[in-house]
């Protein structure tokens, strides 16, 4: 279940509807992350990863600078609950084209997972399967 993920991460990081594309491109910088959400109060309004701000700067050139996060954003946010398997995890953001999936219950933010997230768990899953065989097989 990709709620168990979360317990390991770090809090979320989100920006204003009306932050700029400098703030987001430096928060992304400064987290070394590939994407924040953007909160309009406790509700998730968009999500403005690295793809968006590339899209942007193809389509309207320098001018993305004085973008701001509503412009950048996608929305809605495709969203998942905790008890979400990693493998249904993996297959709604292979199918929909996206690498980051906020998790939330009961209309609350509790956190995000991406790809990388879910691959390390699959490969930590697959490590401990393999151990656990071995041991069972010398005994």
């Amino acid at each position: 279940m990709i709620g168990s993920i979360l317990v390991d991460k770090t809090a979320v990081v989100s920006v204003h509807p009306d932050a700029t594309m400098p703030e987001i491109v430096a928060l992304l910088h400064e987290h070394r992350i590939g994407a924040v959400l953007v909160m309009d109060g406790d509700a998730i309004a968009g999500l403005v990863s690295e793809r968006d701000i590339c899209r942007c700067l193809h389509t309207h050139g320098t001018a993305v600078h004085d973008a701001r996060a509503r412009d950048l954003m996608t929305a809605p946010v495709i969203t998942t609950d905790p008890r979400t398997s990693v493998c249904d995890a993996m297959a709604i953001m292979t199918d929909r084209r996206f690498r980051h999936l906020p998790v939330v219950e009961d209309g609350k933010l509790l956190g995000l997972v991406s790809i990388g997230d879910l691959v390390k768990r699959r490969i930590e899953d697959a490590e401990a399967e393999a151990d656990s065989l071995k041991h069972y097989i010398a005994s």
